[in-house]
């Protein structure tokens, strides 16, 4: 018995001994690429480039801010003032208080998310923004808009979350974002996930089209594999449903623009579940389908993507 105690107790040092590298190597690989900042003790990165009016870029699940760095931000920094955030637990913004643990399955809402976010953004002196919000960043994106309906200009969805879905999530969703699955095996996966795992991952995402040269070096997919961001992704898309089923029995308030953008290729987030019930939900709501396009149109249709958010401007009176 005391032998298969110890060896079961070096198996788990090992382990988090290498996940405690790997995490290592990332955070020395993809530093900050802007500032982080306090928020009533919550560190959140924060990106700014160009200059004129305000627009929010968020990303979504098992993501950062290097999504919008790698092509997308510096198409519009032209003309307007560019805010990137991370989101609570991933990137370099830190988990909300009472959130983070390796046995804990407490989530940051979208409407916490939204708030910390917005806490983050006055500090920064943003003004009447456009708020940007691709996958699970549109369901964030929604919550904003929610939260603060006369200080939010309009509203950009790219192959956003907005509406429940039927069925479940898939299983390692599931399993990860449980107490058991967080404490036990969240570290084997960040300690030994091969990257030719991650590779084909990223190019999941972007089916049918392909994935941008260098992107997945570039994006920083590390950052996502460190056990308090497995997590953290793993807990808020898990529990973001029911949050989605009462938020959505409220977008008929909403006075803003709303410009929606979606592949009808994207099979991860499904233009008939999400943004075409969305555009009949949100009064004045513009839906802009790309035919053939998957889950990344910023990345797939950038210019249609810039277009949507000009159109969003000039209906808000910023342009």
């Amino acid at each position: 018995m005391l032998f298969f105690a110890t060896v079961a107790m070096t198996l788990v040092v090992a382990v988090q001994w290498r996940a405690s590298a790997r995490e290592a190597a990332a955070n020395k690989n993809y530093p900050p690429q802007g500032r982080v900042i306090d928020v009533d003790g919550t560190p959140v990165h924060v990106l700014i480039e160009g200059s004129g009016p305000d627009l929010i870029l968020i990303h979504g699940a098992s993501g950062n801010v290097r999504d919008w760095t790698f092509d997308f931000a510096e198409r519009v920094s032209d003309r307007y003032r560019v805010i990137m955030l991370d989101r609570p637990g991933l990137g370099w913004t830190g988990r909300l208080p009472g959130k983070g643990g390796a046995w804990n399955t407490a989530n940051e809402t979208p409407m916490e998310q939204a708030a910390l976010l917005q806490k983050a953004a006055d500090i920064v002196g943003v003004d009447r923004p456009i708020i940007v919000g691709h996958s699970f960043g549109g369901a964030v994106a929604m919550a904003w808009a929610l939260n603060r309906p006369k200080e939010t200009a309009a509203v950009v969805m790219l192959g956003a979350v907005s509406n429940p879905w039927p069925g479940d999530l898939g299983w390692t969703y599931t399993i990860v974002g449980t107490a058991l699955g967080g404490g036990l095996l969240v570290p084997f996966i960040s300690a030994f996930l091969p990257q030719s795992y991650v590779d084909s991952s990223v190019e999941s995402i972007f089916t049918p089209q392909l994935a941008p040269l260098d992107y997945a070096h570039h994006v920083g997919a590390g950052l996502v594999l460190r056990r308090e961001s497995l997590r953290a992704n793993a807990q808020q898309v898990n529990h973001l449903r029911p949050h989605i089923v009462k938020m959505s029995q409220r977008y008929n308030s909403l006075p803003m623009p709303l410009e929606i953008v979606h592949g009808d290729a994207d099979t991860i987030v499904p233009l008939s579940v999400h943004s075409e019930p969305l555009s009949r939900q949100v009064p004045g709501a513009r839906l802009t389908v790309l035919p053939g396009v998957g889950h990344m149109p910023h990345h797939a249709d950038p210019d249609a993507v810039e277009a949507a958010i000009d159109r969003a401007a000039a209906r808000a009176g910023l342009r």
